[in-house]
């Protein structure tokens, strides 16, 4: 049977829709959190950042424990840490490091984790812009 061309190689563990959830609160967070610079001695707002934050981190929490993983292992490969062929090897040292961990902090306190997100999409040739939403 042939593979659809929509459908990624390798199942990743997570509906790229998911994926792609998180990729856009990710940016919102991010742009968020620059709008909250202040500009000159003024208290930052950071009201929108945090609701943003909050929002995001529910979602994640939300997913299943295979799912938080995937989001990791996915974050790692568009770092560079790991490579689309060695999916099965991150995914497993998530399980392995992740126990009793916060997937969502975890994955908020990482710079550009939206950014990273879509990468590790593109290195299994998904493009997030195409994924429906």
């Amino acid at each position: 049977m042939a593979r659809d061309e929509d459908e990624p190689e390798v199942d990743l563990g997570i509906s790229l829709e998911a994926v792609a959830t998180v990729i856009d609160h990710a940016r919102a967070v991010q742009s968020a959190d620059a709008d909250a610079e202040p500009y000159d001695d003024e208290e930052p707002d950071t009201r929108d950042a945090d609701a943003e934050r909050d929002a995001l981190a529910a979602f994640i929490d939300e997913l299943a424990e295979e799912e938080q993983a995937s989001l990791i292992a996915l974050a790692w490969v568009g770092r560079g840490d790991f490579e689309p062929e060695d999916w099965a090897e991150a995914k497993r040292l998530v399980a392995e490091r992740g126990v009793g961990r916060d997937t969502a902090a975890y994955l908020l306190n990482m710079d550009m984790v939206g950014d990273l997100l879509a990468e590790g999409l593109a290195a299994f040739g998904i493009a997030e812009e195409e994924i429906e939403r």
